[in-house]
């Protein structure tokens, strides 16, 4: 890793983290979400769950520390809304949330999809906040992900998008399913599932040609 640029590796580790502490927690039944929003310390969990981290990629996390300084400052940023809150999220581009017992890399099976949802920045929030219990609850799909305050390269406009999962795309009724509930929470404009098949090739929306198999 001697020619990786620091900070490309810092981003990296970050985002691998993340991901390491959300499982951690979730695996003691515990939410990041859940602990910011309710005020709960959860510094001893933070110091737990990152030193396995550190056992398990210690160049990954000495990139994390060289970069943050201490463990403080990232628990800090994470009690201020990183990883939680849309737009006070810029360390990674997407926020997460798995259904319980659902893998985390269920979302990359080539017969999943999901649901698009756009929306104002300065709407996405409470919009997020909306779909993330409701997986949590299992009363949509598999996972749920939303993009935020990050500048992403790829990203065409300002608006912000939320994906809802399905596990497969064949199912149409538990696709239609999920897409009732979604109506159920006020999304009542007519939106547009993509399978991950048109995702993985590549393929996306442009004038003349719409890659959305459902549209409802």
């Amino acid at each position: 890793m001697a020619d990786i640029d620091p900070e490309a590796l810092a981003d990296v580790a970050y985002g691998i983290f993340e991901h390491f502490l959300n499982r951690g927690l979730q695996a003691q039944d515990k939410y990041l979400y859940a602990l910011v929003e309710g005020g709960i310390d959860f510094k001893p969990d933070l110091a737990a769950i990152f030193q396995r981290f550190s056992e398990e990629y210690p160049q990954l996390a000495e990139a994390m520390l060289s970069h943050f300084s201490n463990l403080d400052t990232i628990y800090q940023m994470l009690y201020s809304g990183e990883g939680v809150i849309p737009t006070k999220t810029r360390q990674t581009y997407w926020i997460v949330q798995d259904a319980p017992g659902s893998a985390p890399e269920a979302i990359e099976d080539e017969n999943a999809g999901k649901w698009l949802i756009f929306q104002e920045p300065d709407l996405v929030d409470s919009v997020w906040i909306k779909v993330r219990d409701a997986t949590v609850a299992l009363e949509l799909g598999i996972s749920a992900k939303v993009s935020t305050a990050k500048p992403n390269p790829d990203s065409r406009d300002n608006r912000k998008v939320i994906y809802v999962y399905t596990k497969d795309w064949v199912d149409e009724p538990d696709v239609m399913r999920v897409r009732e509930k979604l109506r159920e929470l006020g999304f009542a404009d007519r939106i547009g599932y993509k399978r991950n098949i048109e995702t993985f090739a590549g393929e996306y929306a442009k004038k003349g040609k719409r890659v959305t198999y459902y549209s409802a």
